[in-house]
């Protein structure tokens, strides 16, 4: 009998035993080219050298100190990094927690004090897409529109305001004017904030916004007295080829929620980050953040996020993402061409999605499972109009991946590809 409980109890997981670069050794020795950064997470690859000496170095020193107790430098040291690379240093206080899904759901309790601390304890409602995918706690994934992970729960959640309209099928002006119209069919009184993934990805397979939105969208909470908040946990810390994915549509939230690349899978972590002016009336009133966890801030996470940040901005791994990210999605677009049964190829740096005919019987897991024989590593995702459809992907390699070692990514998943061409054209559904 096995005791770790996994996602599918009635799978035999192999064992990774070792793993450097981008690569991930399983039990038998075979090697896996880690095509997805496992979730969109190892930005830096696997057993970087600085990673290791650095956080060596850290157990020596400091582990562990309760938030309530003390603060410590490793934590203030990662704030105000965070800061530094922030648009214009407007992200200048973080709140740190362990995973992404915490970062979203401390967001949402900051939101609702801030407006508390105003006397307008109404604000309560958020809007979010139903394309969308916010984390697994219940507050979370009450903001996502993800069906897949919604259902089992979904009498236990709490229901919000949803966006029905689509980023690819409906104008700029439709979708702009969907979310005036359930602002003034709740009241804005009521609406504490509009929350978005600005590059929509396990939810819609690296869904792009028109040209444009993101601005409207910050014009529009301005006017209508709403918080925007970001979901940055998938897109953020360089994965777009900009720190903050909103930076590519020259816009900023008032609270941002930040994970995944942010740990690099060296550590759990996780933070929310805001504006200085969100924590203003809190201060005002009753100077307490009601949120929090026992890890919050540790020591050694917060040490080990920061130099990951630090290997980031050093080895120019942004610029890399864009350039390699290019290259990537050109042969992407290749496969496209060459097989009827991708749909659609999109994403921007290294976050890059593909949508499959959902008409055609278990291409997604067909296709990874392939990919995974292959010795290469895709992250499922969804499509589809309605965002149910499992017949998405994400590439998503580390940001430390060569050339040489894409051209290996892209022969892996060719070979993979091909391979699931046949087995359609054996069960006749092409």
């Amino acid at each position: 009998m096995k005791h770790n409980i996994q996602p599918l109890l009635g799978s035999s997981y192999l064992k990774a035993v070792s793993a450097e670069g981008v690569y991930i050794t399983d039990e038998n020795g075979k090697r896996y080219l880690d095509g997805s950064s496992g979730a969109i997470t190892c930005s830096i690859g696997h057993s970087h050298p600085r990673m290791i000496a650095r956080l060596r170095d850290q157990l020596d020193r400091l582990q562990f100190v309760y938030r309530s107790q003390f603060g410590s430098f490793e934590a203030e040291s990662l704030a105000e990094k965070l800061c530094l690379i922030s648009p214009d240093k407007k992200y200048s206080r973080s709140f740190f927690v362990n995973s992404g899904s915490e970062a979203t759901e401390t967001a949402m309790k900051v939101a609702w004090q801030y407006w508390q601390e105003q006397g307008q304890s109404d604000k309560v409602k958020f809007i979010a897409r139903r394309k969308s995918y916010h984390g697994i706690t219940l507050g979370s994934l009450a903001l996502s529109g993800h069906k897949l992970r919604r259902q089992r729960f979904e009498h236990t959640l709490v229901q919000f305001p949803v966006l029905q309209s689509d980023m690819e099928d409906d104008t700029l002006d439709e979708q702009i004017e969907e979310i005036e119209q359930i602002i003034d069919h709740e009241g804005s009184h009521t609406i504490a904030g509009i929350v978005l993934e600005p590059i929509v990805g396990a939810a819609g397979s690296a869904i792009m916004p028109p040209p444009g939105y993101y601005q409207l969208v910050r014009e529009l909470c301005d006017r209508r007295d709403i918080l925007f908040i970001a979901d940055e946990v998938l897109t953020g810390m360089g994965r777009t080829g900009e720190y903050f994915a909103l930076n590519h549509w020259n816009t900023v939230a008032d609270i941002v929620a930040i994970g995944k690349s942010l740990g690099a899978g060296y550590a759990p972590i996780a933070a929310t980050l805001m504006q200085g002016h969100i924590l203003e009336p809190i201060k005002r009133g009753s100077g307490l953040i009601m949120s929090g966890h026992t890890y919050s801030g540790h020591p050694f996470s917060c040490a080990a996020a920061l130099e990951v940040l630090e290997i980031i901005e050093e080895e120019n791994l942004p610029a890399k993402a864009t350039e390699l990210g290019s290259i990537l999605m050109e042969e992407l677009i290749e496969f496209q061409r060459k097989y009827d049964f991708i749909n659609k190829v999109r994403g921007k740096g290294m976050l890059l999605g593909c949508e499959l005919d959902p008409d055609v019987r278990a291409l997604q897991s067909r296709l990874v499972d392939l990919a995974f024989e292959e010795g290469l590593l895709i992250y499922p995702s969804v499509g589809g109009r309605d965002g149910s459809k499992q017949n998405g992907f994400l590439v998503a390699p580390p940001l430390t991946i060569s050339e040489s070692e894409i051209d290996e990514l892209i022969g892996k998943l060719g070979t993979a590809l091909s391979k699931l061409q046949n087995q359609i054209v054996i069960d006749g559904q092409l």
